[in-house]
Order: C-alpha cells, then sequence, then structure tokens
C-alpha cells in the first residue's frame, strides 16, 4: 500500500471499468465515495461521451477516480474470415429483425480524441487496455499529474510497460470476466491464460510497479490473498456489476447468479477478441467459428446484441463474468466496499495469526 496509486483510496479496492455500460458515473462515484477507487470505460464511447460522465462524476464525488482507454488495434483481421462469419450471422439478424453491423466502423476507438481531453483536463488516473501506449503519451500523463495503469497478462507485456514509463500494471488473470486485455491477440494462445495467483508472482519478479490483482476476485478473502501474495490493490467487475448503481442490463445482472448459467468460456463470438462470459445459445452456436478480428466483430454483432437485449432475450447478449459470477450479491456499491474491507480485514488479521479460514 506505498504506492501512489493505493494513496488515492483508503481501502486496496478498485472498481473494475467495464466497458458497455456497467460502469456508468454513479458507479463510479459510489465506489469512490466509499474509499475505493471507481473506474469509467470509455472503451465504445466517443470521446465527448467520455467527457460527459467524467463531469458526471465529478458532479457526484470530489474523490479520485479514474478513466480507462482501449489502445488502437493494428489491422491483422483476414476480411474472407469476417465475411464468412458475416454469413453465418444472417440468421441471428433474421430472428432478432436487425442488420448486422459494419465491421469497417472504426478500429481506434477515438484515442486521440480521449487523449487530448484527458490531457487538458486531467483526472486523477488513467488507466489502458490492449496494448501499452508509447513512452511520450505516459509521460504527458505524468507531467500532467495523473497517474497511469497499463493493463498486462504476461511478464513480458509488465516489462514491456514498466519500459514504457507506466506508474502500475493491472495484472490481470484468466479468471477475470470481460476481454482478455493481451496486448496482441495471438489466436495460438487462445485457451493459454495464466491464473492470477500465479501471474501476480511471476510479474512481481519480473517488474518492480505496484500491482493492482484482477481476475475472479469477489471476497474479501480473496482480495487479502492477492495483497498476501504481493499486489497493492485487488480490482473487481462481476462483484460491482449486479450493484444498483451498475449500468448493466436488469438481464446481465440476473443472470449472474441464475442456475441457467452454470460456467463461464473465453469466446471470440461477439467481438472477435477473447472475452469471458456466461456460457449461452449464441455463444455455443457461433463461438467455434468466430475469426480473430477485432474490433471488426464487435462492430458487426453489436447490433445484434442490442436487440437481444430490447427483446429480453439473455441467449444472444455478451454476457460478461468473471469465473466467480455465481459469488455475486446485489448490494449497494457503498455497502458492497464496506463488507469487502470487511472480510479482508478478517482474512488477513487470520493470516497473521498463522491459521483460521
Amino acid at each position: 500500500m506505498s504506492s501512489a496509486l493505493t494513496d488515492l483510496c483508503r481501502h486496496p479496492i478498485v472498481q473494475a471499468p467495464m466497458a458497455g455500460g456497467a460502469s456508468c458515473p454513479p458507479l463510479a462515484a459510489a465506489v469512490a465515495e466509499a474509499g475505493g477507487l471507481g473506474f469509467l470505460a470509455a472503451g465504445y464511447k466517443t470521446a465527448d461521451g467520455m467527457y460527459q460522465e467524467v463531469k458526471q462524476v465529478r458532479g457526484l464525488t470530489s474523490r479520485p477516480f479514474g478513466v480507462n482507454l482501449f489502445m488502437p488495434q493494428p489491422h491483422t483481421a483476414d476480411a474472407a474470415a469476417v465475411e464468412v462469419y458475416r454469413h453465418q450471422l444472417a440468421g441471428e439478424a433474421a430472428w432478432y429483425e436487425t442488420p448486422l453491423g459494419d465491421p469497417d466502423s472504426g478500429r481506434d476507438d477515438g484515442y486521440e480524441a480521449k487523449l487530448a481531453i484527458l490531457l487538458d483536463d486531467p483526472v486523477p488516473v488513467v488507466s489502458f487496455t490492449f496494448g501499452c501506449p508509447t513512452r511520450d503519451v505516459l509521460a504527458s500523463f505524468a507531467k500532467a499529474g495523473t497517474l497511469t495503469v497499463v493493463t498486462v497478462t504476461t511478464p513480458e507485456e509488465a516489462q514491456a510497460a514498466q519500459w514504457a514509463g507506466t506508474d502500475a500494471v493491472c495484472v490481470q488473470g484468466v479468471e477475470a470476466g470481460g476481454h482478455q486485455g493481451t496486448h496482441r491477440d495471438d489466436p495460438e494462445s487462445d485457451g493459454a491464460g495464466v491464473g492470477l495467483l500465479t501471474l501476480v508472482a511471476l510479474i512481481r519478479e519480473t517488474v518492480t510497479l505496484p500491482i493492482v490483482a484482477a481476475g475472479g476476485l469477489m471476497r474479501g478473502g480473496q482480495i487479502a490473498g492477492v495483497l498476501a501474495a504481493g499486489a497493492s490493490a485487488a480490482q473487481l467487475g462481476t462483484a460491482f456489476l449486479v450493484a444498483p448503481e451498475s449500468g448493466a442490463s436488469a438481464l446481465h445482472k440476473q443472470a449472474m447468479t441464475n442456475p441457467l448459467f452454470v460456467r463461464t468460456e473465453l469466446t471470440r463470438a461477439f467481438s472477435g477478441r477473447p472475452a469471458r462470459g456466461l456460457v449461452n445459445r449464441f455463444m455455443r452456436e457461433h463461438g467455434p467459428y468466430a475469426p480473430a478480428a477485432y474490433p471488426e466483430v464487435h462492430h458487426l454483432t453489436s447490433g445484434l446484441r442490442k436487440a437481444a437485449a430490447k427483446a429480453g432475450d439473455p441467449q444472444g447478449m455478451a454476457l460478461w463474468a468473471g469465473q466467480g459470477h455465481r459469488l455475486a450479491r446485489e448490494l449497494p456499491a457503498g455497502q458492497l466496499v464496506e463488507v469487502l474491507v470487511a472480510e479482508t480485514d478478517s482474512a488477513r488479521a487470520a493470516l497473521a495469526l498463522g491459521g483460521g479460514r
């Protein structure tokens, strides 16, 4: 807890930035007010949309918070494979009575415009997913007084982030819900992700940066475990997804503990990049055939996912969830932070005594 990052909040609990609507201003503000570090997800939003949410959070809390950005993606997709997948999804488009999206709708997620806004009107923390910014970008944020965090999934990625000059790394284990934040999307590495505790240990011996541990964390005992393993803080997404302040749809929230959804898997079905979600019909039918093509597949299926949600059909939605989803508790975000802190303190006390649960 000696890093500048954890000095921003009373408790070593970070609310994960969940793109797609869950990490909205009320959730980020509630977590910040409770002493954790709340996060906005700028992914899939316009630069102005991001800025409006930043202003909303500032109107709800004076506490520090963060903003997460998606890194621009290289042109590596096979256009022919995307076209084949488009034809495979034709039945879905007919079923939901909505057209498939344009796979060439954009690759950079408004990155440069978002950087300009966040450098002109700085927030306390900015994190990055799907790659590592240049040294110049990270140095610009340091000059602006903004702490930076780069999401990593391997020791090699952590080394690259340290060399680039980030202040901390978010170490994402394979248990994590939503997209794996790999810096390079290599289909040959599908299924080769490393569990969180092992990954924290590996990266702690590779770099000297503070570590924020993420992946499947739902209880204070788990938070105590990653802190004992060398992390400075724990990041939780699925645990906060079901909070009333979360912007996730009611169908998504209900699915977390619905016995109909018994497990999670990593899939490319919805976005073309590996992401962990509850196994449903769409994932089973299309996952085996989805190409490695992000963000092309994301754009292609965006309308389908929205139409499925509007129709009340969770079998056609991307139900992102971590491996611990069945442990979700429908508590207000601030209360959940308090419960997690109490559980963490109890577990750490037990560890200090050399026993207990």
